[in-house]
């Protein structure tokens, strides 16, 4: 079988709405409301929900691999827009080098694990 696919957008959850809304607007994304519940956040041809739902096992469990060109360059501005001093619970992790590429990671609000990385070969 063959889909004829346009996008692809994850669900996310958040433990505090207004807190992941402002977040993901401070890394750049543009949101659109949706409903009171829901947003969908964009950039460039990217996009992903995100919504007023918060189950801890799902939401602490939840990866978002985001594919970068510089992982080096992502890092440094991450490390200069200082989002992980600005919101608890949200850490920057340092750039990892493995077999395929290089990543380096960040704690959204509510947990969720961001992947920002690139690979060897794309």
């Amino acid at each position: 079988m063959k889909l004829e696919m346009k996008s692809l957008r994850p669900f996310i959850g958040a433990k505090n709405f207004n807190v992941s809304r402002a977040f993901y607007s401070d890394l750049g994304f543009e949101e659109v409301v949706i409903s009171p519940d829901l947003s969908l956040f964009t950039a460039d041809k990217l996009s992903f929900y995100l919504q007023n739902y918060y189950q801890k096992d799902w939401v602490e469990n939840t990866m978002v691999f985001l594919e970068v060109k510089d992982v080096a360059l992502t890092f440094q501005n991450l490390q200069a827009s200082a989002v992980d001093k600005k919101y608890d619970g949200v850490k920057l992790i340092p750039i990892r080098k493995e077999s395929w590429g290089e990543e380096c990671f960040m704690l959204d609000p509510a947990g969720v694990l961001i992947h920002f990385g690139s690979f060897l070969v794309s």
